[in-house]
């Protein structure tokens, strides 16, 4: 393709990913609100946010799969419609189970445009052009999440609502649907012994949700020790080991397939993303409650906020992608954009509900700058040693553990975000008695997110500092991990980025970069 054949595809691509980023950046700093509007508990903040990722992990493999076996611009669409689907349940929601309802079906589409549009520009342009396009991607990216909180907090505070929300992203799946339609021309591989593993996906994410059901409810809603953990522990365990059977030894099509692990950098950079993953969406989450909560913000102002992390975000992607097009040397972007995410994650632990603003914003900025220069790449660093007929699952398999990593992060670090706040209230309300102090009229139990205009000035103190000292220790909790991203990023072996979309052992023998070989019988 010509780059301006490229760039017209392109452009629905990018509105495409545009939306998928939108549906959760939009809704951030309105979760505050919606949960308190639903009556909802720091579980079902957490949860909001879960549902999607889970649903977008166990989905996005199964896309990658089908984009190996079909038409890609059909499937890119049947995601859009299938995220518009769930964006009207969600707007419309009565309750917070209904809520995380339509944010499952939301994350069904997601998953698919989050790994589909990779494998579209895969297809159509080569490794070593694509950083350019991965720039563009970025910029992107950078855009919805800047927007999104923004407009999201806009949104909150008029007279729409917090289910306003859930309305912002339509407008632009419609047109990127309309836009593929006319100027995404791909040829479809048809084959005949097409077969995707749907019992694989369905016992990876049951095994997932299983182990995320124990975090988020255990000490709540039952003890750490007892028999009902012990059940779910083990079934969990039990039925990811049936998971990783199933992909192995059973499935003609693994949904994520084991062989691709063979290769030294799929399996570092797979192992960097599920840490990147915790690291970044189990903490960075939390942030909107952060400024809210600890520090009285209306959500537009949080969303003004975010500006400081994103924005780093945007200038260090499209930084390094256009550099990285024009030199073919990436891994020296990947090992010091982790550099500073560790650095700034650490920084940003030590924050608390006095922490001067400038400061918050600054250790957010070497967060995004960090990010921008990370994830991105990451796919790239994988793509490059990847055969074009294994593209798809090897594309989506990064993005799967992404969010697996960001499911995970989420849900463990929203249970301990929840405990440490329930702690903080329950000891300092006990203060607050002593000391002859009324308590609400209204008593919220100490895992609930409460109305704090509506709590007595002492009160609502106490829950300020208890967010903003327990959110602070949440980015503690994420430096380890992000720590084990950069050690395996580190041993990484940089090879050339190929110049074609074709097969990496023919670019090896035609001398257009070296690249490990794809297993010959496993080559298409």
């Amino acid at each position: 393709m010509t780059h301006r054949e490229v760039l017209e595809a392109l452009s629905g691509l990018l509105l495409a990913m545009f939306v998928a980023m939108l549906s959760s950046t939009v809704v951030t700093n309105a979760l505050p609100r919606i949960v308190t509007d639903l009556e909802g508990s720091q579980s079902g903040y957490t949860w909001v946010v879960v549902a999607t990722l889970l649903a977008m992990t166990a989905t996005t493999p199964l896309w990658g799969k089908l984009a190996d076996l079909m038409s890609k611009k059909l499937l890119v669409q049947a995601a859009l419609v299938i995220y518009t689907a769930g964006s009207l349940v969600a707007a419309f929601a009565p309750s917070m189970g209904v809520l995380i309802g339509g944010r499952v079906i939301q994350g069904l589409g997601v998953g698919g445009l989050t790994a589909l549009v990779q494998v579209v520009i895969a297809s159509m342009v080569s490794p070593r052009e694509r950083g350019r396009y991965s720039g563009y991607i970025g910029a992107v990216f950078a855009t919805a999440t800047v927007s999104g909180p923004l407009i999201g907090g806009l949104v909150v505070d008029s007279p729409l609502g917090w289910r306003g929300c859930f309305f912002v992203g339509l407008p632009f799946a419609v047109a990127a649907f309309v836009v593929l339609q006319r100027r995404l021309h791909l040829p479809v591989v048809k084959r005949d012994d097409v077969s995707i593993d749907y019992l694989g996906a369905t016992l990876i994410v049951g095994g997932v949700s299983l182990l995320l059901i124990w975090v988020s409810l255990a000490g709540a809603q039952f003890d750490w020790v007892s028999t009902t953990s012990a059940l779910l522990v083990v079934g969990g365990l039990l039925v990811i080991a049936a998971a990783v059977y199933v992909e192995a030894r059973v499935a003609r099509e693994p949904v994520i397939p084991l062989r691709l692990f063979r290769d030294r950098t799929t399996a570092l950079a797979t192992t960097a993303s599920i840490m990147i993953g915790v690291a970044m969406f189990g903490s960075t989450v939390y942030l909107s409650q952060y400024f809210q909560l600890a520090r009285g913000m209306s959500p537009t102002e949080a969303g003004l906020m975010s500006i400081f992390m994103v924005g780093g975000l945007l200038v260090s992607s499209i930084t390094s992608g256009r550099i990285i097009s024009r030199t073919g040397v990436w891994k020296r972007w990947l090992v010091g954009g982790l550099v500073l995410v560790v650095v700034g994650f650490a920084l940003l632990g030590t924050i608390d509900a006095d922490t001067p603003l400038l400061e918050v914003a600054g250790f957010m900025a070497l967060v995004g700058i960090g990010l921008g220069a990370t994830m991105q790449n990451l796919v790239l660093a994988v793509q490059n040693v990847t055969a074009l007929s294994d593209m798809g699952a090897a594309s989506s398999t990064v993005a799967f553990f992404r969010s697996l990593g960001g499911s995970i992060g989420v849900s463990v670090l929203g249970a301990l975000l929840s405990h440490q706040v329930a702690d903080s209230v329950a000891e300092g309300g006990a203060r607050l008695a002593a000391d002859g102090v009324a308590p609400p009229a209204q008593q919220h139990q100490t895992s609930a997110i409460p109305d704090l205009s509506a709590l007595p000035g002492p009160w609502r103190d106490l829950y300020e500092h208890a967010f903003g000292t327990a959110i602070g220790h949440i980015f503690l909790v994420a430096v380890p991990f992000a720590i084990l991203a950069l050690v395996s990023v580190l041993f990484i072996k940089e090879t050339p980025l190929r110049t074609s979309v074709g097969d990496p052992v023919k670019d090896a023998i035609e001398g257009r970069g070296a690249t490990t070989p794809v297993p010959a019988d496993k080559e298409r």
